[in-house]
């Protein structure tokens, strides 16, 4: 996606005219995708809420050094794209329990579904518009962390975000063909971690209705305790994690042995009952589990589960046992028994 809208001479005189208050409304409308650019790049919602704090300072400190030789908005995500390497240097990839490189993490952590919102075309951005290849998804961003991070930033600003070349290059201060480098080994390297049935990038279709019916039933069951219908609705190779829990499961018959424990009244392992609310993270279906332990008096955060279904099964659930995220996902701090 081109960013073409350039300022002309009459319009940057009228910027630098303007108090420094206007500045700042017209950066502030680039928050969220500049929070969504920074997530893919980290790997961490709580990361990139941060970071996004120091763009803005970074963007404050610059605004005399911004020309109008492209638009706020590209020159805001060269901000950004710069904050986010900087912050990474020398820093361990973010990645999932099944794909990790010590049982420690750290982990990847999933984005709220209501503040990821369409980029809506301004008087100020016309250019700016959601592009077909845009993905959130978690495969996607445990796939992308495998990359180095320079290479992570070409892919994220042209595969993502459809820049052109040319501009990715003026972006990462290099040059056409280092970028066009970059891009070819991150292909092939994300060529390598596809999902099951997927033969590119592009993102997955929304989910359905049918998607959405599997999420209920699968939210009865557990708050249920329901083994059977679970297993129903589990794929026979669902891949299951729970970070920032080291350990993870290949396939039903394991997921079904840790939740049998997990849900015996009479077991050591024990979790108590549960209750669950239907949320959204990354593009995906989610669901926000509440535990009230034996004893208590109230449900309180547990984790976020977020799923995929395929072909009516689910075929992954990543359970982030983060309670301190609830509060980013507009969730109460407990519910009634």
């Amino acid at each position: 996606m081109a960013t073409r809208d350039v300022f002309s001479e009459e319009e940057m005189m009228r910027l630098r005219g303007r108090p420094v208050t206007d500045f700042a409304e017209r950066a502030e409308r680039h928050r969220g995708e500049l929070r969504v650019h920074c997530y893919r790049m980290l790997g961490s919602f709580d990361e990139a809420e941060d970071l996004v704090q120091e763009v803005f300072l970074r963007a404050w400190r610059g605004r005399d050094g911004f020309e109008g030789r492209s638009s706020l908005r590209a020159w805001l995500y060269r901000i950004a794209t710069n904050a986010c390497l900087d912050f990474l240097d020398g820093r361990s990839r973010r990645t999932l329990p099944d794909q990790a490189d010590s049982p420690a993490g750290p982990w990847l952590q999933p984005f709220p579904g209501h503040l990821w919102e369409p980029v809506a075309p301004s008087a100020d951005d016309p250019e700016a518009a959601v592009v077909a290849k845009e993905t959130l998804e978690l495969a996607f961003l445990a796939a992308i962390q495998h990359l180095p991070p320079r290479q992570r930033a070409a892919t994220i600003l042209c595969d993502v975000l459809g820049w052109p070349v040319r501009q990715t290059a003026e972006a990462l201060d290099g040059s056409v063909a280092s970028v066009n480098s970059a891009l070819q080994r991150a292909r092939a390297t994300l060529r390598t971690h596809l999902p099951p049935g997927r033969s590119d990038w592009a993102p997955s279709a929304p989910p359905t209705d049918e998607d959405r019916r599997i999420l209920r039933r699968y939210m009865s069951a557990v708050e249920r305790g329901d083994l059977t219908e679970v297993a129903e609705l589990l794929a026979r190779d669902v891949r299951a994690t729970m970070p920032p829990y080291p350990e993870w499961f290949a396939d039903r018959d394991g997921v079904l042995a840790a939740l049998s424990a997990s849900w015996d009244a009479g077991s050591p392992d024990y979790i108590g009952t549960l209750r669950m609310l239907p949320t959204s993270a990354n593009g995906q279906l989610a669901a926000a589990t509440y535990r009230c332990p034996p004893g208590g008096h109230a449900y309180e955060p547990f984790g976020i589960g977020v799923l995929r279904v395929r072909d009516g099964r689910i075929t992954e659930i990543v359970a982030f046992h983060e309670p301190a995220l609830f509060p980013s996902f507009n969730l109460p701090p407990t519910l009634d028994r």
